[in-house]
């Protein structure tokens, strides 16, 4: 994977909550995180912001459709000194509540929604999700502001920034 992406990466990945307060999880089949709960998350692709990329990552991991309502993160790390590995991590609420999940099998084991203590308490969840959860991170989010133009000369085809209110 480092060859395809180079040695700076840029993930992307969504808290999903409903209105029960119940977190959209997921185990993966692979990585670090195999078997354990965690964000639905991916590598942003050419041509979509960070934003659009954990949209999508939800969508096809889980198929749950959901629209961001801020910025709860931002993991940096160095992978064995050499990779870049950086994700951004987005407070989202579903489109739909009564829509059911789709797990993508290729890459899950499962996908549930689990209360924040559920999360705590259950053992198996990432250190990171944990961390999320016992803070509150999600309500003191960064607020989403897509109405800012920089300037034509950038030529941004999509252009957003997230900022404390």
């Amino acid at each position: 994977m480092k060859d395809k992406r180079g040695n700076v990466w840029l993930g992307a990945g969504a808290v999903v909550v409903n209105s029960d307060g119940k977190w959209l999880v997921v185990k993966k089949k692979y990585s670090g995180l195999k078997g354990v709960w965690s964000i639905p998350a991916g590598f942003v692709q050419i041509g979509e912001t960070a934003d659009e990329a954990a949209l999508r990552e939800v969508k096809e991991e889980t198929g749950i459709d959901c629209i961001v309502t801020g910025m709860v993160g931002f993991r940096t790390g160095v992978i064995r000194g050499e990779v870049s590995d950086n994700m951004a991590i987005f407070a989202c609420k579903p489109v739909n509540e009564n829509q059911p999940i789709l797990i993508q099998e290729d890459e899950l084991f499962d996908a549930k929604w689990l209360s924040v203590k559920e999360l705590l308490t259950c053992g198996e969840t990432s250190i990171m999700l944990q961390e999320m959860a016992s803070d509150s991170l999600i309500h003191n989010q960064l607020s989403k502001n897509d109405h800012i133009n920089p300037g034509d000369w950038f030529q941004y085809t999509s252009y957003r920034v997230f900022f404390n209110k």
